[in-house]
């Protein structure tokens, strides 16, 4: 039966002049890992599809076969085994945005007024497949168009499907939205093999349980983004505090500004109160040349110290920049930062918005980018966060964590509950990431997986109202703690009308495969 599967597999996805046909795969197989380098599962096969029919005619020839699953696959991204399927089939969802093999994904602008890319004010969208880059999207729409999206996340080469599929936040989701907050309209494929197109007003309890639903419930194959006009340059700053208290009622406080007194960008970040080049002082500075003064630090500063970093859009090449950085510092005025530990630089749009490609660089130079990466991502909620801070920052990870540590708040209010995203109570929480680098000499991956184990079991005993960022959980149990009783029965009732075989997503462990003859398909 699996031979007869491959076959057809290979016929649904073999494009006129794009995407290789299915087949058994070997040892080193990329679809076999993720970035996080924790979790290896190898596919029966994987397929290149060319168009959204191809990914439907997939899963359906899946379907035929007892206990085959399907993941969709973008950059490879993940950390936890979310994209693979054990002895199933992995669409390469790059195949999908690369079919024209013209060296870039195919995207349209749509919707703009006569026709035009349109000025300020105007409202255009872009159709970008679903295994596009969010990188490709900017470099296409700034270049050709003068227009962007609004909602980042820090991190470009992953793909719009993926982050779509989870969730997608950046310094823009205080004040624009979350990326599942920035789309008017999907293209999915289904776990019964339909494709079907949807949004808030055609089909939208399929439209809001895609977004956030984890693959769940169906395959991205194409979005449809909303596109402003895209800012020339940004004033970015950066400051530094030695009070947590200090640096949250600060951070909450420009989050909750009107938006004609608001940054476009907020973050921050935990570092070590020492001259360590990864953990500590110089992990701060911009420019590169620029240097941390620790002299200028309040007696008494404790082992972890904390980051504000803010950023403002210019629209045109002839404003002023002083005027932005005076702009810039009267907003900043009533900050509690301490004085003397300022850092700013003016730099182009897409220079900003790449800013990670460098960190990027760098660690594939000595040799981390390859290493596991056993990253931890949270939602905490503001009433929590000040204790979250003493337990765990300044305990468990008061030595740094070889990566960065991101703790910034955002706004509930900017996230529709429709979607399938989990999110704590209260309307302002903070997104804490822990993000990794396994150096040479550094603790062991097991160590490092444990102790996220322990933040987590710290989390629940302390009854923090939290929820995790890319889930990951063995058993129906935990999955429906992580939802919650009345969204949980909503996210089953989803899956059983949009894949009710549970063909799809197989990584997240959260549905075993039924079987064929239970549902007519």
């Amino acid at each position: 039966m699996m031979l007869a599967y491959m076959d057809r597999a290979a016929a649904a996805a073999e494009p006129e002049d794009a995407g290789e046909p299915a087949a058994p795969v070997a040892a080193g197989c990329a679809a076999a890992a993720d970035f996080g380098g924790l979790v290896s599962a190898m596919p029966a096969a994987v397929v290149r599809p060319a168009t959204a029919d191809d990914v439907a005619n997939a899963i359906r020839a899946a379907a035929l076969t007892a206990g085959l699953t399907v993941a969709a696959r973008g950059n490879g991204h993940s950390v936890s085994g979310q994209a693979m399927a054990e002895g199933g089939l992995v669409l390469d969802m790059r195949a999908l945005a690369l079919s024209s093999r013209r060296g870039a994904p195919q995207m349209q602008l749509v919707g703009c007024p006569d026709g035009t890319s349109g000025g300020a004010g105007t409202c255009c969208y872009a159709d970008v497949p679903g295994g596009a880059l969010w990188e490709e999207v900017l470099h296409w729409g700034v270049k050709t168009h003068g227009l962007a999206p609004a909602s980042w996340t820090d991190y470009l080469r992953l793909t719009v499907g993926g982050t779509l599929s989870n969730g997608g936040v950046s310094g823009q989701s205080f004040r624009y939205g979350p990326q599942v907050s920035n789309v008017a309209e999907l293209e999915v494929v289904t776990g019964d093999g339909e494709c079907r197109v949807c949004s808030p007003s055609s089909h939208p309890d399929l439209f809001f349980a895609v977004l956030g639903g984890l693959g769940q419930f169906g395959v991205i194959t194409r979005a449809r983004i909303p596109l402003r006009r895209a800012p020339r340059r940004v004033r970015w700053t950066r400051v530094v505090y030695a009070s947590f208290a200090d640096y949250t009622a600060d951070a909450e406080w420009l989050v909750t500004r009107p938006p004609d007194a608001a940054f476009d960008y907020v973050e921050g970040f935990a570092f070590v109160n020492s001259d360590d080049p990864v953990n500590g002082w110089p992990s701060v500075p911009i420019p590169g040349g620029a240097r941390f003064d620790p002299s200028l630090l309040p007696g008494g500063a404790g082992p972890v110290l904390y980051c504000l970093e803010v950023a403002l859009y210019q629209y045109t090449d002839d404003e002023d920049k002083g005027t932005a950085a005076t702009t810039s510092r009267v907003m900043m005025a009533p900050l509690k930062y301490v004085r003397g530990l300022e850092f700013a630089a003016d730099v182009g749009y897409v220079d900003f918005l790449s800013r990670v490609n460098r960190v990027e660089e760098e660690a594939r130079r000595n040799g981390s980018w390859d290493a596991p990466h056993p990253w931890l991502n949270l939602f905490v909620s503001a009433r929590d966060i000040a204790d979250f801070d003493r337990a765990v920052i300044k305990g468990m990870l008061a030595d740094g964590i070889d990566g960065p540590m991101l703790v910034y708040p955002m706004l509930k209010s900017k996230w529709d509950p429709n979607t399938s995203v989990s999110l704590p109570e209260g309307e302002i929480f903070y997104l804490v990431a822990l993000l990794r680098f396994c150096r040479a000499g550094g603790p062991a991956v097991d160590e490092l997986v444990a102790q996220n184990g322990a933040i987590l079991r710290a989390c629940r005993a302390n009854g923090y109202d939290h929820k995790a960022y890319f889930p990951s959980y063995r058993g129906e149990a935990e999955w429906a703690r992580h939802f919650g009783a009345a969204r949980w029965r909503r996210f089953v009732e989803r899956k059983a009308r949009y894949d009710p075989l549970a063909i799809l997503a197989p990584g997240q462990k959260i549905f075993p495969r039924a079987p064929a003859s239970s549902v007519a398909m």
